[in-house]
């Protein structure tokens, strides 16, 4: 692959679904497995992808506030499930849709 093509792919591959990956298949193989840290990983990976996406396309700057909405994300979908009481996965859903939609629109428009 030359580095046109590579240039040409990151630019076309939303970094949303990454977060929206990252986000809802985190948290379904987290509760599936049992296995927290598998979950964390995938989240971790969504983040990593994504961000690397970000940085290329708008920056540090828009980076660190797409980061700070990811991770924002995942916080806030724990406490809508613990601490409000919504059930599990609609507070993931809740969190993961907003997170993308924001995401899309700040990163992945041309």
């Amino acid at each position: 692959m030359t580095t046109s093509t590579l240039t040409r792919a990151r630019a076309r591959f939303p970094s949303a679904i990454l977060v929206a990956t990252g986000l809802a298949a985190g948290f379904g193989i987290a509760q599936g497995t049992g296995i927290r840290a598998l979950g964390g990983a995938v989240f971790v990976l969504g983040g990593a992808g994504a961000a690397w996406l970000w940085v290329h396309r708008r920056g540090w700057a828009v980076a660190a506030g797409l980061g700070a909405l990811y991770v924002g994300g995942f916080v806030l979908a724990h406490v809508l499930a613990l601490g409000v009481g919504l059930p599990a996965w609609l507070a993931v859903s809740l969190v993961t849709l907003t997170a993308a939609a924001v995401t899309s629109w700040v990163a992945d428009r041309p």
